[in-house]
């Protein structure tokens, strides 16, 4: 009987030790391939190929990065712009809580958006809102895993 108890004890220990992560397929870095936005009656690309964006998502956190090709050296094209923050994923439904932005008036702003994974691209498609901006936009970005 000691036996079986121990047993049943050494199982039960085993089995609630099982830290197994569920899998989240937005975790990784991303390069972004194309943008659109859309606003009022009008949808124009703002993707820029003269310039390359990354977007990092772990667990908890979002970052992304973006910066011309010429290293900055070109004034009229020099680009660089990150932010980051938390995020929450339910379901299909992404929400970035954007606390870091080099566009200070960005920050502490929440951007929801819908996102869908396939093979190795992520879209996703949101509101982006700021009205003591005048922001008031949808936006469509899609990005490639990096490997």
């Amino acid at each position: 009987m000691k036996k079986a108890v121990s047993i049943l004890v050494l199982i039960i220990t085993m089995t609630s030790c099982n830290s197994e992560k569920k899998h989240n397929p937005i975790e990784g870095t991303w390069r972004l391939i194309s943008a659109e936005t859309i606003e009022k009656d009008s949808t124009f690309s703002t993707f820029n190929s003269k310039t390359k964006m990354i977007k990092i998502i772990n667990d908890t956190h979002f970052a992304f990065l973006n910066h011309d090709l010429k290293n900055g050296k070109d004034s009229t094209t020099a680009v660089y712009f990150a932010g980051g923050g938390k995020y929450t994923l339910k379901d299909s439904i992404y929400t970035e809580n954007l606390e870091f932005f080099n566009n200070r008036d960005w920050e502490n702003n929440k951007f929801e958006f819908v996102v869908k994974v396939q093979n190795d691209t992520l879209i996703q498609k949101g509101v982006e809102k700021i009205e003591k901006l005048g922001v008031d936009r949808v936006i469509i970005e899609k990005y490639v895993r990096e490997k």
